[in-house]
């Protein structure tokens, strides 16, 4: 009898050690919460949601020099790279043209950062204009979203993603501040931007876009565009264009010579590398925007 009691309590160990140790194993082999973002704006902000978290890991789906997305196409590698997210997270407004076609391909759970009732939208030939975060107001918005949405989906590492979300939040309201005091008083106000990139910079910082050089970015503009913005340029009182680094000048050049325009350049924090160091791209670049503005218009 104790030697069936003893073989018993030798097996039940054993199925005990063994529990433990799968126990550990599946501990060990948790997975990162992967989180997927569109295109290099949401990605800087998901950077700073994220930042220093264990277990969490950002992934920016397109090239870093890709840019907006507006007639972007998915590969086979993007779908690879979604096949892998817990989240993917997009700025919405129409900008992301595939999601519908990712949605049907993929079991995604999306994250729409400019799904947030505090944005009201500027509306380009009767369709949402989706560059929201050129207003550092609306990019603060899309930070909260992202930030709500992704308490929702990963709920162990909510309290970190607050605490971080509170912390860039407050830098994003210090650009803000220090972009206002910078601009809100420039004397001139027009300017003749590259695309529709920038409505939500200017009319946060009351600026007047009196034309576009590419209604189509990357398209040149037609003749008739091209003489409708040079007679507006001739209107101005302070003759200035503004390119973009991610295209050609081309076009702008031949206004400037046209017109004896200065040619200056804005960036819409659509392209750069995604690394850590992205984390301050945003900042950074605006506040290079500002002092572009200032120089230009003063």
């Amino acid at each position: 009898m104790k030697k069936i009691l003893t073989v018993l309590a030798v097996g039940l160990l054993c199925l005990l050690l063994a529990a433990g140790c799968g126990s550990q194993q599946q501990r060990g082999e948790r997975k990162d919460f992967t989180i997927v973002t569109s295109f290099y704006p949401m990605y800087i902000d998901v950077l700073n949601i994220t930042k220093g978290i264990d277990g969490v890991k950002v992934v920016n789906m397109t090239k870093p020099q890709t840019g907006c997305l507006h007639d972007y196409q998915l590969t086979t590698e993007d779908m690879k790279t979604l096949e892998q997210a817990d989240v993917f997270v997009v700025n919405g407004a129409g900008m992301e043209a595939f999601l519908d076609k990712a949605r049907k391909q993929q079991k995604l759970k999306v994250i729409e950062a400019s799904d947030n009732p505090d944005i009201s939208f500027i509306t380009d030939d009767g369709e949402d204009n989706p560059h929201v975060w050129m207003s550092v107001t609306y990019a603060i918005a899309q930070v909260q979203t992202i930030t709500s949405k992704l308490c929702e989906a990963d709920p162990d590492h909510a309290d970190a993603y607050r605490k971080n979300a509170l912390e860039y939040c407050t830098k994003l309201e210090e650009l803000k501040k220090e972009m206002h005091a910078q601009l809100d008083d420039l004397p001139h106000k027009d300017i003749v931007t590259f695309h529709e990139a920038f409505p939500y910079l200017a009319k946060e910082f009351h600026l007047n876009i009196v034309s576009v050089i590419e209604h189509e970015p990357g398209t040149d503009p037609s003749p008739q565009e091209l003489e409708a913005t040079i007679s507006a340029v001739n209107r101005m009182s302070v003759k200035v264009l503004f390119t973009e680094p991610q295209y050609s000048p081309a076009a702008a050049e031949t206004i400037a010579r046209e017109t004896g325009a200065g040619i200056y350049t804005l960036d819409p924090v659509v392209t750069g590398e995604a690394d850590e160091r992205a984390a301050d791209a945003y900042i950074e670049t605006m506040k290079r925007n500002m002092d572009v503005l200032k120089q230009a218009l003063q």
